[in-house]
């Protein structure tokens, strides 16, 4: 064998053994990677697995310790004796329909003021745009007593009026800046096109913003669905009647300075959070495609 054979013979064998070294050390990442992220997923839902298991226990079992996992017996009617002890079906109610009217006030008044400062020149637009998004840094507990002031003379007290009625108007600084990033990473020749065939700005908006921006939208309603269906602070500030609470409240309702069913409200937390879940599994792809989109143009 000749010595320029040799060494690339050579030469081939160290190329394979540092591709065979590279491919394991790329395993052993990914490995390591998946295991670590396993178990921070374990960690992370190990305060929801608490929660369910304890809502199966007796109550005289879920300050045990140590803490058992599994309940013994499996405390099946808690369920429907948390659901039933309060009018839970009422509280639903109340609570789909703020969360529906929210949903669609949010999704529609945001979209158009996104719209707007995405795709309309005029004057002082990036300067009420930064006042908008400055609104952020505005904490909510400030702007509960001048609220509560209007609403009360306005005689909106006891109704779904405030919980609802100011969502109307532009929806909310982030769900705005959200909205105008998905806006500004359409390509403004579907637009143009739009207009050389007759369309409208509100047609522009209505026929070929809306229908493109479905993720964007559709990841702002899963954010209003979730903040208005956790909302506890709104409804026990405004509403006064029973009839009117809504599930936080009602959860809520079952702590008293005597006595608290740890058991019934375990099991009234675990059913008010599922329709969360439920929701964010069958509407995870848009919303990851919606945030991811949202900032590819700035």
């Amino acid at each position: 064998m000749s010595r320029q054979n040799l060494t690339r013979n050579t030469e081939q064998t160290v190329r394979y053994v540092l591709q065979g070294s590279v491919f394991r050390s790329n395993a052993l990442w990914r490995l390591a990677t998946i295991v670590m992220l396993v178990v921070l997923a374990i960690v992370m839902l190990l305060p929801f697995i608490w929660l369910v298991t304890s809502s199966l226990k007796p109550q005289v079992q879920i300050f045990q310790y140590p803490p058992t996992w599994i309940p013994d017996p499996i405390m099946w009617e808690n369920y429907p004796t948390a659901l039933t002890i309060k009018p839970f079906h009422l509280y639903f109610a109340n609570t789909g329909i703020i969360v529906l009217l929210n949903i669609i006030a949010v999704v529609s008044s945001s979209s158009f003021c996104a719209y707007g400062f995405a795709r309309i020149r005029f004057p002082g637009r990036d300067f009420w745009f930064g006042i908008v998004m400055a609104t952020l840094f505005l904490p909510y507990a400030i702007l509960i007593v001048p609220q509560f002031i209007i609403f009360s003379r306005l005689g909106w007290i006891d109704t779904f009026i405030p919980l609802t009625l100011p969502l109307f108007f532009g929806g909310g600084a982030f769900n705005i800046f959200l909205l105008r990033q998905f806006f500004r990473s359409i390509p403004e020749d579907l637009a143009d096109a739009a207009r050389i065939d007759g369309a409208s700005e509100f047609g522009i908006y209505w026929r070929v913003m809306l229908p493109l921006s479905k993720p964007a939208l559709i990841t702002i309603a899963i954010f209003t669905f979730r903040n208005a269906w956790n909302d506890l602070l709104g409804p026990i500030i405004y509403l006064r009647s029973p009839s009117n609470f809504t599930l936080a409240v009602g959860l809520a309702s079952f702590r008293s300075s005597e006595d608290v069913s740890w058991d019934l409200q375990l099991a009234a937390s675990t059913a008010m959070i599922l329709p969360v879940i439920v929701l964010f599994f069958f509407a995870q792809r848009y919303f990851i495609k919606g945030v991811v989109m949202s900032g590819l143009k700035g």
